[in-house]
């Protein structure tokens, strides 16, 4: 736009000469002399859409930061929040692409419990429907004559239906029953202040059919629900989970080590549970969810 060149040419030019070698109007240029130097009414909201985007790593699209701008007492509009993203080119972080779904299942080599959830997988009450799953990632290393190596980490949580909170979980280099009673423990131990029955869900693998495992449940008197044979969407919560898990720290990444790998799920996991919020929790976090619903209980 003329004008545009117009007010830089000012900067070195007097704007009577600058007018009279370009053959342009004064009005006209007056005109959008104004519409420059007028302040940017959005200039607050865009500053904060950015540091909620920044705070966040680009992990939150307009809807989530919608809900975060309301969280701080910002009545906007998401279409408004989707418009000044695309302004500011302020794109989250998502990658399209698909692992390969891990599975240990190795027939029936133990007990097979009934689907007592059977995908009622909402619950007013905390602590009281548990889910569980494994899930496999991979990292590349050296060794010494230069070729590159594929390990694998297994991570083994147990989740919270009542807000999706990962109570427990544990990272090993190999699929074993001790990463998975260890953290069938830790989470018994956080749900045992649950007034009511519990119940903890899982798919058919051999690790849930294990002898220790149903046994453990049983002694602190947990009833266990198992998905149906083959049937992802008997466990879609904790599906999910892994979904946003590898979408926003794992895909389009390359880890060079078992223990970079480790930290960065350490770290994700505790910011969904502590900072990333969802519109079901009514924009608050996992964490935040569960305190404000117990403050709320004991008032």
């Amino acid at each position: 736009m003329e004008s545009r060149v117009i007010k830089e040419l000012r900067k070195e030019f007097r704007l009577k000469v600058i007018l009279e070698a370009l053959n342009f109007p004064k009005a006209t240029y007056m005109y959008w002399q104004k519409q420059f130097d007028k302040e940017n009414e959005d200039q607050e909201i865009e500053d904060e859409i950015k540091k909620i985007f920044e705070e966040n790593d680009g992990n939150y699209g307009y809807r989530r930061i919608t809900g975060e701008l309301r969280r701080r007492s910002y009545l906007i509009n998401h279409k408004k929040v989707q418009r000044i993203m695309l302004k500011l080119k302020l794109k989250s972080i998502s990658f399209t692409r698909k692992s390969r779904r891990y599975s240990s299942y190795k027939g029936t080599i133990g007990r097979i419990a009934d689907n007592l959830v059977n995908r009622r997988f909402d619950t007013c009450i905390p602590y009281q429907k548990i889910t569980t799953d494994t899930s496999e990632f991979k990292y590349h290393y050296l060794v010494e004559n230069g070729k590159v190596c594929i390990g694998k980490l297994y991570l083994d949580p147990f989740m919270d239906l009542f807000n999706r909170e990962v109570i427990s979980y544990h990272i090993s280099k190999r699929p074993n029953s001790e990463a998975i009673l260890s953290a069938l423990s830790e989470a018994i131990a956080v749900t045992d202040a649950c007034e009511f029955m519990r119940t903890f869900h899982s798919d058919q693998d051999w690790a849930y059919q294990m002898a220790a495992y149903t046994r453990k449940l049983s002694d602190n008197r947990i009833f266990q629900s198992m998905s149906r044979k083959g049937n992802c969407l008997d466990n879609s919560p904790m599906e999910s989970f892994f979904g946003v898990l590898k979408e926003k720290m794992f895909h389009g990444k390359i880890y060079e080590s078992y223990e970079q790998l480790e930290e960065a799920i350490h770290s994700y996991i505790w910011y969904y549970n502590n900072k990333r919020i969802k519109s079901r929790l009514n924009w608050m976090s996992p964490i935040g969810f569960r305190e404000k619903t117990l403050s709320l209980k004991t008032a």
